[in-house]
Parts: structure tokens; sequence; C-alpha cells
């Protein structure tokens, strides 16, 4: 019998944490915004929010999973294990990470807290999977660059890793979260928790001929009119701008046949009712598997 995949939501708040589990979800994410990568539109500001969150989670027998991905500089390292104490203390029933110092900080301080590989981590292939295994991680969060093939190979090479995969949510332009466009633009940097999402914003391209070699795009962004950014084009496109939205509802039923141990929807900075709607229309597909 084929087993069903956990279906894990987005919580950036306690609404959207309660709706996501009334709507289906096995699961929930969320963290602090100085460790996970979601500065804005995040109410877990605190251990305190957290533990109504995990609270509320384990009492419906739902877990609670506290993300803490960041890849930080020297000055973050010097609080960490401060301020995630009283968080595991909480007991969450895994921490998402990206980083393999704060990785190997937490398996000293923390030996039984289980460990979430970040899609952070770019992890594209099996060997990486053996790797983070052996230094004891329980869960390899996949990168959204994978074709289906691609991770059912993986699966096949790594029985007993549990794995996760997105099939819902934003695509980054560059490696799965490793983006450098709205550092590039304002100065607001996404591997900091910061990211303004300059990839969706509203951009007219100007055709400029600078040499007899080809055209050159400038791109100006509609409020920031003046200001050009130089886009060049070969026979294969642009690449600075975002992809299509990842959906992989229709692949759903091949997820749970390769094996996938854990669905996860993108969105910690959506609404409510987009977590809800996500959550029904995946929880259904995933009961019709």
């Amino acid at each position: 019998m084929i087993r069903q995949p956990e279906l894990l939501a987005p919580a950036g708040s306690q609404t959207m944490l309660e709706t996501a589990l009334a709507f289906g979800a096995d699961a929930v994410y969320a963290g602090q915004p100085r460790y996970s990568l979601r500065v804005r539109n995040n109410s877990f500001r605190d251990e305190v929010a957290l533990g109504t969150g995990i609270e509320y989670a384990h009492s419906r027998g739902k877990l609670f999973y506290v993300v803490s991905n960041i890849f930080p500089h020297n000055s973050k390292l010097k609080t960490y294990l401060a301020d995630m104490a009283p968080v595991v203390a909480l007991k969450p029933d895994a921490l998402i990470m990206a980083d393999p110092g704060l990785i190997d900080m937490v398996r000293e301080t923390w030996p039984e807290m289980p460990i979430h590989l970040s899609v952070q981590a770019n992890t594209i292939n099996y060997a990486a999977v053996r790797f983070w295994k052996k230094l004891g991680i329980s869960r390899v969060i996949l990168s959204r660059e994978l074709s289906l093939d691609q991770v059912a190979e993986i699966r096949q090479e790594c029985p007993d890793m549990e794995l996760e995969v997105f099939v819902h949510g934003a695509l980054c332009i560059a490696y799965s979260g490793r983006c450098l466009l709205s550092g590039y633009f304002n100065h607001r940097d996404p591997n900091q928790g910061a990211c303004t999402n300059s990839c969706r914003w509203e951009y007219d391209a100007k055709p400029a001929t600078v040499s007899p070699d080809g055209d050159v795009y400038l791109l100006e962004e509609k409020e920031r009119p003046g200001s050009y950014l130089p886009i060049e084009e070969d026979e294969h496109g642009t690449y600075i701008l975002n992809s299509k939205d990842l959906r992989a509802i229709e692949h759903v039923q091949r997820l749970t046949e390769i094996g996938i141990d854990s669905l996860k929807i993108e969105g910690r900075t959506k609404s409510p009712y987009y977590v809800a709607r996500t959550c029904q229309t995946y929880h259904q597909a995933i009961l019709d598997a």
C-alpha cells in the first residue's frame, strides 16, 4: 500500500496556522524573523508566539517545524544559541536549517533535536543526500530545480532518508533562495530574510542598440523611472526575471508513488485565504492519489 505524504503548509501568523490545519495540512512551518528568512509579514517574532503555535498544533495531533535557515554573518552566530535555547525548549518537531556551521552548533548543543535540511542548501543529487545523512540530518528538502525523474532517482538511491519537495509557490531565479536581485536593486539581502521580490516588479523593456554585435534591452522598473538596468539577451532568452510559479497539483500522484515523505506549500507571507485554498486543494489531491 502506498503511504500518503505529509502536507506541509506555511504559517506566517497564528491565523494562517489555524487555517492551514483546518483545511487539511498535517504540519506547518514558521520561524522567527531574525533566523528564518521571513522578516516581513511574520507574526512569530518571539518564543511566546512560537509556543502558542506549537501548542496549538500538537493539541490537534499535528506537527510544527521551526525554520532557522538563515546563512548568518558572524554577528548572528554570536547570538544564535542563546536565542534558540527557549525555542528548542518548546519542543518543535524539527528545525529547518541550511548553514553547515549552524547545523554543527545545534548538533553539538541539542543532539536529540531533529534537523531538516532547508531548500536553501540546494540539494540536487543523491550523493549530497547521503552526505547530510551521515551528519545526522533526518530529512532533506530537495531543490525546486529538479525534475520528477531526478527526484525518483534520489529516492531510489536514498531509501532511508526522508525527502520533502515543494509542490506550490514561488520559484527563485537563481538556485533556490540564493537570489541576488533584491540586494542589487535596493540593498535588501534575500539571504538575510529581507527579499523584496524584485523579480515580481513591473518592468518596461526599452531596446537600445549599443554595438553592431547585437541589441541590449534596458529594463526600467515602474517605481524607479530613469533608472535603467541593462539586460543582455541571447538565443536562449533572458534570465533575470522570475519564472512562473510552481504548481505541481497534477504531479501529486507521481510524487506519492515515488515515495516522497512531505509535499510543501510555499508562502509564509501570503494570506490565510491563500493557505486555505492551497491546503484544501492539495489535501484532496493527496487523498485521490
